[in-house]
């Protein structure tokens, strides 16, 4: 079962991988033109979440879920920030009313965001 420190930690960790490679999410974005600039506008997102996340002393997924979405959204940068924000939108519908969650509702939760 993962608690919401828990899952504040795996979040933290992925805004920093998102960070350690924005530059190749930079290259990747060719459409409807090279920007050059999702991935760091989405790193800055992540970033912005991290942040929040750093203070979480809570055990419930439903309240690090609720931090995630409002921090993102505050701090979207660009499209992609937006987009983020809306797919955090929807983990946190997904992890709502949950204590903790297993792997089966962490998928559910993964699969709200992604509608």
């Amino acid at each position: 079962m993962v608690n919401g420190k828990l899952l504040a930690q795996m979040f933290i960790s992925g805004a920093n991988n998102l960070y350690n490679n924005r530059v190749l999410v930079d290259e990747l974005n060719v459409f409807p033109v090279p920007d050059g600039d999702t991935g760091t506008n989405m790193s800055m997102t992540a970033n912005a979440m991290a942040k929040a996340l750093l203070e979480v002393q809570t055990e419930s997924v439903t309240k690090v879920a609720d931090i995630m979405s409002f921090a993102t959204l505050r701090g979207a940068r660009g499209n992609s920030g937006v987009i983020l924000s809306q797919f955090f939108e929807g983990i946190k519908n997904g992890f709502s009313g949950l204590h903790s969650a297993d792997i089966k509702e962490i998928g559910e939760a993964f699969r709200s965001g992604v509608k």
